[in-house]
């Protein structure tokens, strides 16, 4: 079998302003869906290579359908295919790499999007090349679901920083939800090449 290239790894995710990013009972609120945060990951998805999530997680647009995904779980031991998901597959993380579950459905390059929940993006802290953070300012969700397993005892942008990101830019989605988007890169690749964001 052909060696399989490392995909370049991208996470996306939306927090309320004391990093979570569902409510306790891991429901996504609506006081955390910013139009301009939903258009730039609709925008970004489109051009990404696979999604990767568990299997709360979810982005009901208009061309999910269309998207090559692996939905992570213990359920299964390795692989398995997932009716809800025809262009998908049941991925086990502790046995499986993440690239031969996607070079099995014809991604062996490109961009990887991993849009949660907490043990799915706290699984990549350590391979991401890039991290898309949106915060919605002034929303606090007690006992909600963190976005990483680290939160609240770090913060979002500490956990990021110790991983070996960078804050590259900082963007205002809507001044009136005081919602920004902060893009984070890591300053070298695995291998010591310079990493450009995507």
């Amino acid at each position: 079998m052909d060696q399989l290239m490392p995909l370049f790894i991208e996470g996306y995710a939306i927090v309320s302003e004391d990093g979570m990013l569902a409510d306790d009972r891991g429901v996504m609120p609506a006081e955390l869906m910013v139009e301009a945060d939903q258009k730039f990951l609709s925008d970004q998805l489109d051009q990404v290579s696979i999604l990767v999530h568990g299997r709360h997680s979810h982005e009901f647009q208009a061309r999910s359908p269309e998207r090559w995904r692996l939905i992570a779980t213990r359920k299964v031991t390795a692989l398995a295919p997932t009716p809800a998901y025809p262009r998908g597959l049941l991925w086990n993380p502790a046995n499986v790499s993440l690239e031969e579950p996607a070079a099995q459905l014809g991604v062996r390059d490109g961009r990887a999007a991993i849009l949660g929940g907490t043990e799915v993006y706290g699984l990549f802290l350590d391979r991401y090349d890039a991290f898309h953070l949106s915060r919605v300012g002034g929303l606090r969700l007690r006992h909600g679901r963190p976005v990483f397993p680290q939160v609240p005892q770090m913060t979002p942008e500490h956990i990021l920083q110790t991983s070996g990101l960078n804050q590259a830019s900082q963007i205002v989605l809507d001044s009136s939800r005081i919602a920004t988007l902060s893009n984070w890169i890591l300053n070298k690749s695995r291998n010591g090449m310079t990493v450009k964001a995507a």
